[in-house]
C-alpha cells in the first residue's frame, strides 16, 4: 500500500514538473494566478503627426519621370552592349570552327 502511494505522489510530481518549466509556473497554475500581461483595453495617447524634416526637399514626379526616361535609356544601352558581345562571341565560334577543319585537313 506505501508502495503505491509513493508511485502515486512520485508520478504525479513527475507529470506536473514535465509539463512546465518551473515550479513557479506550476505553483501559478495550481493556484490560479495571472500572468502579467498588457491590458488590451488600455489606451495610450500618441504624440501628433508632425510634418517630416526634409519636406521641401521631397522629390516631385516631374523628377521622377526623368529619373525613369533615364533608366529606361541606361537599359537599351546595356541590351545593345550585351547583343554586341553574344555577336562577338558567335564571330569567334564561327573562327574556332573553321580553325578546327583546317587542323584536321
Amino acid at each position: 500500500m506505501k508502495n503505491k502511494k509513493i508511485a502515486f505522489i512520485i508520478s504525479v510530481i513527475f507529470l506536473l514538473t514535465s509539463c512546465a518549466e518551473s515550479f513557479d509556473s506550476v505553483k501559478r497554475g495550481i493556484t490560479g494566478a495571472k500572468g502579467k500581461s498588457a491590458d488590451e483595453f488600455l489606451v495610450q495617447k500618441k504624440d501628433p503627426l508632425t510634418m517630416p524634416p526634409d519636406y521641401e526637399n521631397l522629390p516631385t514626379p516631374a523628377e521622377k519621370i526623368a529619373e525613369s526616361k533615364e533608366d529606361e535609356i541606361i537599359k537599351k544601352k546595356l541590351k545593345s552592349v550585351d547583343n554586341t558581345i553574344e555577336k562577338s562571341k558567335r564571330v569567334s565560334s564561327a573562327e574556332e570552327s573553321i580553325i578546327e577543319q583546317i587542323r584536321n585537313k
